[in-house]
């Protein structure tokens, strides 16, 4: 099928370069010229494992490429997916749909014969009706463009996977032809016997934001936990292993920590708590707001640890940061617990050096005033502590006995419990997490 992908970020170029590699004919667009070359040139502007095989491999077949034209998009394709950004409003917790708008404006004059708009973006309930009215009343071809919903459920690190083996697809619909367009367009996908969702597009939008919205509700939740156990004297760890056996809690995403961040989570569940409360039912969903308390509260906590294990002042300490994506296999720093927590030292007089195998580049796009280590050792030199926040094998697998010499005081804070603490302790080190006894 001839489709067009419209925003060529992290999501956009997934989808276009994954729908390509499964036969479809795809030309993606972007209002970055920058980008557009990038893709075209094989380059893909952010980390993802695998993406770039597929992207080459897409493009290598002529079925992919990337343009800046909308005509060429118009003329070119009659399913259009819409997968650009929605990033929180400044000084709100609104989603900001001015990219979404944007791109159906540019679109709508253009569909001059029958199309689909397939919207992938995370956006508050009501935006597909308003969106399909828009499209009906400006498009030359009128109600024959049609309007469907298709959120994504794409975590970074596993992008290409989740994008052609998702664990479900839900097509939000409004008549027949569009669902039958839609499983046309994802046959090479569902012959894995995945489940197929078919509802309304109203549906559709709160599925993403209702799935968010609970993921963070369990990380939340075991991080109070840890809270508890921190003054009770219990370990979060084996808290999570025990209750996480019951198979309606499950044991996945029960992991205490620094809490989550991104780009997604945290400015999901703020848009789901302002659309709810434009439509009059905000005590609802009351206790997201407590929830996202836990979870920056976390961070907090950290620092609080760190301050302590240097003897309750920053000034002339160097603090060594293993850690600025926001999750391993991934360079985004959105909302980043690690770099939320090296701004938070810095900002309080230590001198603060962050090492990353992916992210370095990014984070000191937007924390200049740190220190960026080429690796691990060179991190930790002369340190007076070291915070693990980002939870990369490679800092999983590192002997801490090479680092024992190089440091200050070998004192590490394990913010995100996936260390070996045993082997730690045996190489001469202070080992603290969260949630965890200390002895």
């Amino acid at each position: 099928m001839k489709i067009s992908v419209i925003g060529c970020g992290y999501l956009g170029a997934t989808h276009a370069a994954c729908m390509a590699d499964l036969g479809h004919e795809v030309i993606g667009i972007d209002v970055d010229p920058t980008k557009v070359a990038k893709l075209n040139a094989g380059e893909v502007p952010f980390y993802e494992p695998g993406l770039d095989e597929v992207l080459a491999r897409a493009l290598a077949s002529g079925r992919l490429s990337f343009t800046t034209s909308w005509d060429d998009v118009a003329n070119f394709a009659d399913i259009h997916f819409l997968c650009v950004g929605t990033p929180q409003k400044l000084g709100s917790y609104a989603a900001d749909l001015q990219y979404v708008d944007s791109a159906i404006a540019a679109l709508a004059p253009l569909l001059t014969r029958p199309a689909l708009v397939i919207g992938k973006s995370t956006v508050p309930a009501g935006t597909a009706q308003r969106l399909a009215e828009y499209l009906e009343h400006h498009a030359p071809v009128g109600a024959q463009a049609r309007l469907a919903w298709n959120p994504e459920f794409l975590r970074e690190g596993f992008a290409v996977e989740d994008t052609v083996r998702p664990d479900r697809l839900v097509y939000g619909v409004s008549d027949d032809e569009s669902a039958a367009l839609l499983a046309q367009v994802y046959a090479p996908v569902t012959v894995h016997g995945m489940p197929v969702i078919v509802t309304n597009p109203a549906t559709a939008e709160l599925v993403k934001v209702a799935a968010n919205s609970f993921l963070a509700t369990k990380i939340s939740f075991i991080n109070a936990m840890a809270e508890i156990c921190e003054v009770a004297g219990g370990d979060v760890a084996v808290l999570a292993d025990a209750i996480g056996h019951d198979t309606r809690i499950g044991r996945r995403f029960l992991n205490a920590g620094v809490g989550f961040g991104g780009g997604c989570l945290p400015k999901d569940i703020r848009a789901f708590q302002a659309r709810v409360g434009e439509l009059g039912v905000s005590h609802a969903i009351d206790f997201l707001d407590d929830i996202d308390a836990i979870n920056l509260r976390r961070r907090q906590k950290v620092v609080d640890l760190a301050l302590a294990a240097v003897g309750g002042t920053f000034a002339e300490k160097t603090i060594a940061v293993l850690g600025a994506a926001f999750k391993p296999d991934s360079d985004d720093v959105r909302d980043s617990p690690a770099l939320d927590i090296a701004a938070s030292i810095s900002n309080a007089g230590a001198h603060v050096r962050v090492y990353d195998p992916k992210a370095m580049a990014n984070a000191a796009l937007r924390f200049p005033k740190l220190e960026y280590a080429p690796t691990i050792e060179i991190a930790v030199a002369g340190s007076d502590v070291v915070l693990h926040l980002t939870e990369w094998q490679e800092f999983r697998s590192v002997d801490p006995a090479t680092l024992t010499p190089l440091v200050r005081n070998a004192h590490v804070i394990d913010g995100r419990l996936c260390l070996d603490a045993t082997a730690w302790r045996a190489a001469g080190w202070t080992y603290e997490a969260l949630g965890r006894p200390t002895a």
